[in-house]
């Protein structure tokens, strides 16, 4: 009991000097007559049927916003909310319903003017009326997933038979080109998650999401991989199996990303978009396929276990465009992609632990060069059906 007593002093002492700050000392006197920080953002725009607008709205600011005002394409209009109180208090959100008679195929803007006076606006690039969720949607972003994802990792593990012929240093070339292709994939998704980041509501910290979901992952998937019981560093079958099983992991949560752009790109309107997504992320996924299987070329895997792999590489993808056509959020896509990334980062790890002790320490050789070199490139000139 002395103990913890000795533990909670500091935080007591700690409370007792923020309530002297805020009560008497120096920032008490600052906030007194200082106008609020306000910070909406506009999540999400959806348009459920005609003449109806429902606008997503979360406040990231220090202290609560009280909406005054909704202009829809600089028109004042109508509005209500859910619970008929138009205060969201701060980290809450609240679905603003406007009876606007939007017209399809047409942009349109949304703008909150708050009871300070201060506006924020949110756009809708095509107005396009929004599914129903229901079976048919259901089952339509479900198989969005499976052709983006599942079906082009499994078309991808047909590279196995290919593989078990190969020498020593021509596997070593597949290794490392699986290398580049993941390492073209952690700066992608890391760069997604930076990008997405900055669309999150202040007070959620979209770069401590990143942090915290980049450093993670790899410190969890250092410690599972300490608590196997044969280690992949001594080149046996049950290490090579476990490098797979953590490259299909790693993949599977960077698909989890992709999944979530494809299906926020189709339940906004975004059809062309989320179409050359559905595309450009077919091409890469069969590229995976390779990467899951090149580790294990020389042993005899099972049917039953390389399915499972194509499973957990391409079924989250599945997952994602589930949860970005019912409910996107930036804060949990931008977590997603950070734990991806993470994901990746690890199995490099492994994968180069694996190729030094097969090449007994020379990695930079000329094939793992020029297969390195030619995984990135491979990822470089598929990614641009994505751009397109």
């Amino acid at each position: 009991m002395k103990r913890w007593l000795q533990g909670l002093l500091p935080l007591l002492l700690l409370g007792l000097l923020l309530l002297f700050l805020f009560s008497f000392g120096p920032l008490g006197i600052f906030q007194t007559g200082s106008q609020p920080l306000e910070e909406l953002t506009l999540e999400r725009i959806v348009l459920p049927k005609a003449h109806q607008m429902v606008v997503h709205v979360v406040n990231g600011g220090p202290d609560p916003v009280t909406v005054a005002q909704v202009m829809v394409d600089d028109a004042i209009w109508f509005f209500t909310t859910e619970s008929n109180n138009q205060t969201i208090p701060r980290l809450g959100r609240i679905k603003i319903n406007i009876p606007y008679p939007w017209v399809e195929g047409e942009p349109h803007k949304v703008t909150i003017l708050t009871s300070t006076g201060l506006t924020f606006s949110g756009e809708v690039s095509i107005a396009i009326q929004s599914l129903v969720v229901g079976w048919t949607y259901l089952t339509s972003f479900s198989l969005l997933g499976i052709y983006a994802g599942v079906i082009p990792v499994f078309l991808g593990l047909f590279w196995y038979p290919f593989l078990r012929g190969l020498d020593r240093r021509w596997l070593d070339f597949c290794l490392s080109l699986t290398v580049g292709l993941l390492s073209f994939l952690a700066v992608d998704t890391l760069s997604e998650a930076f990008e997405i980041a900055s669309m999150v509501p202040g007070a959620f910290q979209g770069l401590s999401i990143v942090s915290i979901g980049l450093l993670g992952t790899v410190f969890l998937l250092l410690y599972l991989g300490q608590r196997r019981p044969i280690r992949a560093d001594k080149g046996t079958r049950e290490g090579r199996k476990w490098t797979a099983l953590l490259i299909a992991l790693g993949i599977g949560l960077h698909n989890l990303g992709e999944g979530l752009a494809i299906g926020s790109a189709y339940s906004q309107g975004e059809i062309a978009l989320g179409t050359f997504l559905v595309v450009g992320f077919t091409l890469h996924n069969l590229t995976e396929g390779l990467g899951i299987v090149a580790p294990i070329a020389v042993d005899n895997p099972t049917l039953g276990w390389l399915a499972l792999m194509g499973v957990l590489a391409g079924a989250p993808t599945v997952l994602g465009t589930l949860i970005g056509g019912i409910s996107y959020s930036p804060v949990w896509s931008t977590l997603f992609l950070a734990v991806g990334a993470g994901a990746i980062l690890e199995v490099i790890y492994e994968i180069g632990r694996l190729v030094g002790n097969q090449s007994q320490g020379q990695w930079a050789s000329g094939y793992n060069l020029s297969g390195f070199i030619l995984g990135l490139m491979i990822m470089y000139v598929t990614g641009l059906f994505i751009i397109a």
